[in-house]
């Protein structure tokens, strides 16, 4: 199948198969004749199951480890998968902390806030983000 076929039956656009190809996460595909780039089920396959573990929150550099396991489930083992999805999980759980400290925040100085029609030059967020009352650094 052409690209555009695999990108429609994927859910991924063309320029993202490309992409994915020139990183290596997927295998270059042969050319038919007049240059078109060729595709198989297993790449279809592949895509899905790139698509699946983006969708759960998975990195393109995790993809490759899983799918490098996909591909090859016999020369590994649950715990690697396991290891992998409890890494996740854990980046995952301090995002969302991290996000419930930002929303936090963001309420505060938002409930301080008049929000009337006069100028910002006495805005209580404005002031709060540049005196560094509220932000913490590196986030």
């Amino acid at each position: 199948m052409k690209i555009g076929e695999l990108a429609r039956l994927s859910g991924t656009s063309p320029d993202t198969l490309r992409y994915y190809e020139k990183i290596g996460l997927l295998a270059p595909n042969l050319r038919s004749s007049n240059g078109y780039r060729q595709y198989n089920q297993e790449t279809l396959q592949q895509l899905r199951f790139i698509r699946r573990a983006k969708a759960v929150g998975f990195s393109l550099k995790e993809c490759r480890q899983l799918l490098t396991i996909f591909k090859s489930r016999d020369a590994h083992t649950c715990a690697e998968v396991k290891d992998l999805t409890e890494i996740k999980l854990l980046q995952l759980q301090q995002q969302m902390l991290e996000l419930e400290v930002m929303h936090s925040t963001l309420k505060q100085i938002a409930d301080a806030c008049c929000g009337g029609s006069a100028s910002a030059l006495s805005c209580s967020i404005l002031d709060s983000l540049e005196r560094g009352e509220i932000v913490r650094e590196g986030h």
